[in-house]
């Protein structure tokens, strides 16, 4: 090592020419050994640059020592930090090889070397460049087989030098070096879980520098190591105690480092201190507007400063597309804060920071709408620089250049994963300003809004929004109302349909006014999610045509979203290669935003279509990245747990899928049922019945029922009822309840067009017939969904498989028989919708008549009670635990079934009936 691991050697200084023998040992660096000697073997000159601890020394001396073989004259190692200035260089380096102390000492050197081939290491050469670069010139000159390797905080500057900085060490080997320094002073020091993440923190607070870990590693012997992770705080005062025999700037890390900032001129100190206020790495632009100041300090100045803190090993730089970027160490960076504290220009150094922070988010937001990819990427750079302002700004005196940061940064935080960081941030800015009554303020909640709709709590963003509103509405902001609209119609989305659908429709409106095609598009979009939520999927596809061909503008984000639910609208209708043909397009519009939301969608509703096709394998490696999710409460991902589930229990896990079920972004918000966790209920109740969990299993299905009426979900509340048929199904005392509950199921997924549904409906009802009464009509409707399934490419599940080989085995006396034989060929010939048909007309002798009293279903008969009560539409959705377009679905069916024509009608008509019901 350099400056750090030095203290390790014995015997190393100018009057001997021995390789360094380290008293420690080395650690990793494998991939810098072989890098270093094999530039060994192809330059003269390679000098090894990094700031000080970096492992200069350490590096060097591996590498000389593991290529003694291919040096026959010599390894000569000069150590140079004792020398004092340029004019003793050459008697040092003489000294240290051994050349006669007569003449000429450089002379003497290159008569000495001339004809030998050897390799001069000359260590510690920062602080008297330019006579080790007067002598290294010479020597290469006369000595035609010498290599030469420097360790130096900066280059020699001379023709042909290859120059390598030292990087950090690596993570797994900055802990290896921990662990092995704290064994020398506790021998017993083993790494348990808390302490390994807590080393692995120490490191990476000290990016790596070996000579800080050493100093940390020195502590185990009086403190653990979350100790001295919590102490680095104030890492200069914690890492003091250097190895006895160590040069006085290498004995701690504010003396290494002390050094480096010395040998700076007075111009460049001020600029290097200036320069703690970048969190992140920066560009020579961003350097410029904050540390210009007047005729001092000019563009030009910072320009040339940037170029000789690199070359000193205080700045490090790397290329982030195609474009030079620089930072600093985080252990260099608290020791330019602590010189900036001391020269009273932290303050005036973080206003001017956060200046250009305002300014560059304002300019980026600009390219959002016409270049979205090009405006995240640049803010991905400067994001780290972006929080240090923010930060500042919000606790300022004056919070208004935080507050306008904040609101340029809400797309941002609306597409990453950081969105409930962004949402601290913004409801700090509008809490700093309670009583402004501005644009900033709606532009704020605006913002918090949006956030929320990606990050979660649902019910934040409709609150703001609706707070947003009013106060655009105040200050006649009629742009930011039609935002405002639509985002309190995608607040009340999760909720409320015929909410969301008003708001929306009113959003709209708002657009045409202000001839906002992001939100006429996005309004048409919800709308079309909420149909097909709805299960009215031939009117979604209308509503989309609309909103795709003239409202929605090329919106990447929502195209993939709507492309996903036009996708469950095609699979739920039949249509499984368009389902994922459209599930395919939602995953390429959205995998080049890095959007982990509408990536997250796309590629869960493509991994539950290629699932239930038959391809569990494609699924899984869909959905393998998001698997990292499953510990984490903060991000919101609709359709992900389920997709989850549903491949854990085609693996026959149903514990997992019980656990994917019940996790956060399934259950309700706050006490508000969503119809993400209304939807998810039928597939738990499932879960939990395939693991016996019976009871559990009744009351989910319970629970599905009500949510999914209130909520309007009809495909939804046909799994319900299907789930609670299958488990009234297992008692064959229940039997005619179960099929009952599964013909209810069938009416609805009939009256929506869910033909896959269909299918698992007539399945049911032949299992259900099977189980009770074994009929050439149960065989028959067998074999005609075997043959829709094979039409359609829908395998059965594993769960479907196993109920049908018991159905199969209940049914296999009839199907030996010649009528068994017939029935199944003739269902092998029906279309879907003929078996259905025969499956609604045939049902044995509980059989429902299709008109009077009668034909009514138990929801339909709970529809009348009411109405006899005389409760509104409303009223009755509200007892009854359904939308209102749901009463008005059920009283169509009812009016039909009846034969009456409106209210009045029925509630009398049901009167009589009750009183003949009393009579009898």
């Amino acid at each position: 090592m350099s400056a750090p691991e030095d203290a390790g050697f014995s015997g190393v200084s100018a009057s001997g020419a021995a390789i360094p023998m380290p008293l420690t040992a080395f650690i990793g660096r494998g991939d810098e050994v072989a890098m270093v000697s094999g530039l060994l073997s192809q330059r003269r000159l390679v000098t090894l640059t990094g700031p000080g601890g970096a492992g200069k020394t350490r590096l060097a001396a591996e590498v000389a020592h593991r290529r003694l073989s291919d040096f026959p004259d010599g390894v000569f190692w000069v150590d140079l930090s004792l020398p004092s200035d340029d004019a003793s260089v050459a008697e040092a380096v003489a000294a240290a090889v051994g050349a006669p102390p007569v003449g000429d000492r450089l002379r003497s050197l290159c008569d000495l070397l001339a004809s030998r081939r050897g390799l001069l290491c000359l260590d510690n050469a920062e602080h008297l460049l330019a006579g080790v670069a007067d002598l290294v010139e010479v020597v290469l000159r006369a000595c035609p087989d010498v290599v030469v390797l420097v360790t130096s905080r900066e280059p020699l500057a001379l023709s042909g030098e290859a120059v390598w900085p030292v990087p950090p060490l690596k993570d797994a080997d900055a802990v290896d070096l921990f662990v092995d320094r704290a064994r020398l002073v506790q021998r017993e020091f083993e790494l348990d879980e808390s302490s390994a993440r807590a080393v692995l923190s120490i490191a990476a607070h000290l990016d790596g520098v070996p000579l800080a870990l050493e100093l940390a590693a020195a502590w185990m012997r009086v403190l653990t190591p979350e100790q001295v992770e919590a102490g680095l705080e104030d890492r200069f005062s914690l890492l003091v105690r250097g190895p006895r025999g160590a040069p006085r700037r290498q004995m701690t890390l504010l003396g290494s480092i002390d050094w480096s900032y010395a040998l700076l001129d007075d111009a460049d100190r001020v600029i290097f201190r200036r320069l703690f206020v970048f969190a992140g790495s920066f560009t020579a632009a961003a350097a410029q507007a904050v540390c210009v100041d007047g005729e001092d300090v000019t563009s030009q100045d910072v320009l040339l400063a940037i170029g000789r803190l690199v070359d000193k090993s205080l700045l490090i730089t790397e290329t982030r597309d195609g474009r030079p970027r620089y930072r600093m160490l985080e252990t260099i960076r608290a020791y330019a804060t602590a010189r900036a504290a001391e020269s009273n220009e932290h303050e005036v150094i973080r206003t001017r920071h956060l200046g250009w922070c305002v300014g560059f988010a304002e300019a980026a937001d600009r390219d959002r709408v016409s270049s979205p990819l090009t405006w995240r990427a640049e803010i991905a750079l400067e994001y780290d620089n972006l929080v240090a302002g923010l930060q500042h700004g919000l606790a300022a005196f004056d919070p208004q250049p935080g507050r306008q940061l904040a609101a340029s940064l809400a797309w941002y935080w609306h597409f990453d994963q950081r969105g409930r960081e962004g949402m601290t941030f913004l409801r700090a800015a509008v809490e700093r300003g309670p009583e402004d009554r501005t644009l900033l303020q709606v532009r704020l909640l605006i913002g918090l809004a949006l956030v929320a709709d990606t990050a979660g709590p649902l019910d934040v963003e409709y609150q703001a929004a609706v707070q947003a509103l009013a106060l655009a509405e105040e200050i006649g902001a009629t742009a930011e109302r039609a935002e405002c609209l639509l985002l309190s119609a995608v607040g009340s989305f999760y909720v409320d349909f015929d909410k969301s659908w008003a708001l929306s429709e009113r959003a709209r409106e708002s657009a045409l006014a202000t001839r906002s095609a992001f939100v006429g598009g996005a309004s048409r979009a919800l709308q079309t999610m909420i149909l097909h939520l709805r299960d009215e999927h031939t009117e979604a596809q209308a509503v989309a045509a609309v909103g795709m061909g003239k409202d929605l503008p090329h919106h990447p984000g929502i195209r993939s979203t709507l492309l996903a639910y036009q996708a469950d609208g095609a699979f739920d209708t039949g249509d499984l290669p368009l389902a994922q043909e459209l599930a395919e397009q939602a995953v390429l519009l959205a995998e080049p935003l890095n959007d982990y939301l509408r990536l997250g969608i796309a590629r869960s509703t493509l991994a539950r279509i290629v699932a239930l096709r038959g391809d569990p394998a494609l699924a899984s490696d869909l959905l393998a990245p998001f698997a990292r999710f499953a510990d984490r409460d903060d991000v919101f991902i609709p359709g992900l747990n389920e997709a989850m589930a549903l491949l854990a229990t085609q693996r026959g896990d149903a514990e997992s899928a019980v656990a994917w079920l019940e996790r956060p972004a399934t259950a309700t918000e706050r006490g508000a049922q969503t119809w993400i966790s209304a939807r998810a209920l039928p597939q738990l109740g499932a879960a939990l019945a395939a693991l016996g969990r019976v009871d559990e299993a009744s009351e989910v299905f319970v629970q599905a029922v009500h949510a999914c009426r209130r909520l309007d979900l009809p495909g939804s509340l046909a799994q319900a009822l299907s789930g609670q048929g299958d488990v009234a199904a297992e008692a064959l005392a229940t039997s005619g309840r179960a099929a009952d509950l599964h013909h209810e199921a069938l009416t609805i997924r009939c009256q929506h067009g869910l033909v896959p549904a269909q299918i698992a409906s007539v399945e049911a009802l032949a299992r259900v017939s099977a189980l009770t009464k074994p009929s050439a009509d149960a065989v028959r409707l067998l074999a005609a969904t075997s043959a829709a399934r094979a039409r359609l490419g829908l395998p059965r599940t594993p769960a479907q498989q196993a109920s049908y080989v018991q159905t199969v085995s209940a049914l296999q006396v009839v199907r030996d028989s010649a009528e068994g034989e017939d029935a199944a060929s003739a269902g092998s010939a029906w279309d879907l919708s003929e078996a259905v048909a025969h499956a609604r007309r045939t049902r044995g002798p509980r059989s429902r008549p299709t008109t009077g009293w009668a034909s009514l279903t138990p929801t339909e008969m709970q529809v009348v009670t009411t109405i006899a009560e005389g409760l509104s539409n409303p009223d009755v959705g509200a007892r009854l635990f359904m939308s209102r377009s749901t009463v008005k679905t059920h009283l169509g069916h009812i009016y039909r079934k009846l034969g009456v024509a409106n209210r009045a009608e029925l509630a009398a008509r049901a009167s009589k009936q009750d009183r003949g019901t009393q009579e009898r």
